[in-house]
Order: structure tokens, then C-alpha cells, then sequence
């Protein structure tokens, strides 16, 4: 092992002498280890890792299958007899080769559960024998070589993580596995083992609301639009309501930077859902007749509103709905279904036969026929076709 250790070591001066000889000029990368990255999105927040592959095959082709881990990568911290590496003070493997192994945040998250701000941090390791926990190390010192200046003094978080059994990997390799809108799983895999990470965005809705606001006060806040669907993301998730409802108003009546307010189906229709959010429905509803009613309210927009409605078991709402969008297009067969619909979930099987022939007779698409065919069929039975 000291024979190891002592060779190891003219290896790391020959490279750090050949990095200050030639460091104007772009060589091979030390050892043939390959430098290699990875991101993953969750929402609008990245994790990244910047990491150098080594192979489980030597440089000269030897087979170090069986050697890498406790061997090549010691258990636990180890003296590496360079640099302030000592026995009073050990090192955790680099999880990779040459430089620092880094991952980088765009936004703070939860490692296995405990808090890591957003920034970029060096990466190690200290493996452990048998199914004991390993320890995965973020280190504020991201920029040195290997590990032969690692500290414990500069961890900003240190957790323990289960190694797996993996499939083979010749490459060490970086993997964003189990992925979640809010959460996935980085897992360094090489020869046999799999290390796997837990990255949780704590607050998925309470990031974006930080980001729309500050879009917001950029240039994405001269369109009214912007402000309209801002508002009804918050709405939807039921979060800074009364923020909501300024950017509502916002989209509908300008004042701020919104350039291009307009009240139309698009943002009376925000506005109401963020009042419906605030439990004040009957505002909500007063104004969604008016948005349905308006000469901007596309014919499909409020087809799928009265299904809506109806999802939520609101069968009287959403036949209102259906009579006024058959008002302004009597001749399209999807008007003609949508009050079906309605008088169906009424139980008012005479009427909901009655615009489902007529309907049929407007020559509707592929699609439309299929469904209206089989709400036919249904009603003959006796039966609600929703």
C-alpha cells in the first residue's frame, strides 16, 4: 500500500508539473480521464455535475475489476501523503479523477432532506466496508485539485447516502435517476456500485413565485398575457392570493407596466378564477358570464369550461355555460355537444337527445361523431353519456 501511495504521488507531481509547464496550451487530459457533465432540470431549478471519467481498465489497459473499491478508492478518509493530506487530517475520495468533482445549484435545495443553498460546491466521498452508510460531502472549496487540500473546516453539508449494487459501468458515470417535477436522485455509478443522492426543490411553487415576480418587473411584464397567466398559476396553487388578483387587474386595466392590458375572455377569466381561489364565487361568477359573453371568448375555451365545471360535479353551472357558448355558435357540432352534455347531467335525456342529432347533422369530424354515436347509444339505454 505505501509502494502505492508513493507512486500515486509522482503521478500527481508529474501532472501538476506538466499543468504549470504547459498551461498556455490545451494537452490530453491527465490519465485519459475524460472530463464530463450532466444537468438535470426540476421545474425551472438545475443541478449539475462537472466531474473527470475514470475507467475501470487502466491507462496501460490493465483490469482493475475487483480493486477499485477499498483498493484504488480507500474506505473512509484517508492520508494521502500530499499536500495537507495527513493522518491528522484525512481525505474523502475526489468522486472522480483530477480536478474537483462540483455540483452546481441554480436554487437552494434539500440533500437528503438537510439544506444546501444555491452555488456550486466541491464533491467527495468517503466509501465505507460492507453495507455500512457512506458519507457524501459538499465542500465550499470547489476549485482545487483532487482532494490533497480537502478540510473538514470548508463542508457546507455532510450526509449519509446507502450504496447499491449496479449494473457495470466501465466509464465512472454520472445519472440523474427517479425524476420528479420537484425532486430526483444523482447517482455516481462505476464498476459494480451505484451511489445515489436525493435532490428535493423544498418549495417547487414558492420558486416560481419568486421568478415570476422578478420576470415581471422585467420586460415579460409589458405583455398582459404575462400578467393573466402569472395570476392563474398562483390561483390554481392557491398561494399569494392577493398578489394574484393585482396582476389580474394588471392584465385587465394596465396601470404598471402591463403596456397591452385589455379586458378580455383571457384575463376576466383570470381575474375570476383567482377570485373563485379567494372563495369569493359569486364575483367570480358574475365575472366569468361576462368573459364568456365577451366577442374574444374562443368557442373551445369555454366548451372546456363547462367540462370543467362539470368535472367538479357543478352539472346546473356548467349547462349555463353550454347554453351560452350554442348561442353564439348555434352551427358547430362542439356547441351542440357541449349543451348534450349539459341536459344529459341534468338528466334531461329528451333535450340531450335533441342536440346530439343536431349535432350529428352538422357533419362533425371523425372524432365528434364517435362520441356523439356513442351518446346515442346511451341515451336510448336510459343513461347519462358524461
Amino acid at each position: 500500500m505505501r509502494k502505492f501511495a508513493y507512486a500515486y504521488i509522482l503521478v500527481i507531481a508529474f501532472v501538476l508539473w506538466n499543468k504549470i509547464i504547459y498551461a498556455q496550451i490545451s494537452l490530453p487530459t491527465s490519465g485519459d480521464n475524460q472530463k464530463s457533465s450532466v444537468t438535470q432540470y426540476m421545474g425551472i431549478v438545475s443541478a449539475t455535475v462537472n466531474y473527470s471519467s475514470p475507467d475501470v481498465h487502466g491507462l496501460n489497459g490493465e483490469d482493475r475489476t475487483g480493486h477499485i473499491w477499498g483498493e484504488l478508492v480507500p474506505y473512509g478518509f484517508a492520508n494521502l501523503q500530499f499536500g495537507i493530506s495527513t493522518d491528522a487530517n484525512p481525505s474523502p475520495w475526489r468522486a472522480g479523477a483530477n480536478e474537483n468533482t462540483t455540483m452546481t445549484f441554480s436554487h437552494d435545495v434539500l440533500i437528503e432532506g438537510k439544506k444546501l443553498a444555491a452555488g456550486t460546491y466541491g464533491f467527495f466521498i468517503a466509501p465505507a466496508e460492507g453495507d455500512k452508510e457512506w458519507v457524501a460531502i459538499f465542500s465550499k472549496k470547489s476549485t482545487a485539485w483532487g482532494s490533497f487540500s480537502y478540510e473538514q473546516k470548508d463542508d457546507a453539508l455532510r450526509v449519509n447516502v446507502k450504496p447499491q449494487t449496479s449494473e457495470y459501468h466501465e466509464w465512472l458515470t454520472y445519472e440523474f435517476i427517479d425524476r420528479k417535477p420537484d425532486a430526483c436522485v444523482v447517482a455516481l455509478k462505476w464498476e459494480n456500485k451505484s451511489i445515489p443522492v436525493k435532490i428535493t426543490v423544498p418549495d417547487m411553487n414558492e420558486v416560481y413565485f419568486r421568478q415570476l415576480s422578478k420576470e415581471l418587473e422585467d420586460s415579460p411584464g409589458f405583455d398582459y398575457n404575462n400578467y393573466a397567466n402569472a395570476a392563474l398559476f398562483l390561483a390554481q396553487n392557491k398561494i399569494h392570493l392577493d398578489k394574484a388578483l393585482l396582476w389580474a387587474d394588471e392584465a385587465m386595466t394596465g396601470g404598471t407596466y402591463a403596456f397591452t392590458a385589455r379586458k378580455d375572455f383571457t384575463t376576466m377569466s383570470a381575474k375570476a378564477t383567482v377570485l373563485d381561489s379567494m372563495g369569493r364565487h359569486e364575483e367570480a361568477k358574475t365575472l366569468m358570464t361576462e368573459a364568456m359573453n365577451d366577442a374574444s371568448a374562443p368557442m373551445l375555451a369555454v366548451h372546456f369550461y363547462g367540462r370543467g365545471l362539470q368535472a367538479q360535479k357543478k352539472n346546473a353551472e356548467a349547462l349555463e355555460v353550454f347554453k351560452i357558448n350554442h348561442k353564439k355558435h348555434p352551427d358547430d357540432p362542439v356547441t351542440n355537444l357541449g349543451l348534450a352534455r349539459g341536459y344529459s347531467a341534468m338528466l334531461d335525456f329528451k333535450n340531450a337527445k335533441k342536440y346530439v342529432e343536431a349535432a350529428l347533422a352538422l357533419n362533425p369530424n371523425p372524432q365528434v361523431k364517435a362520441t356523439l354515436e356513442d351518446a346515442k347509444k346511451k341515451l336510448a339505454e336510459g343513461k347519462d353519456f358524461n
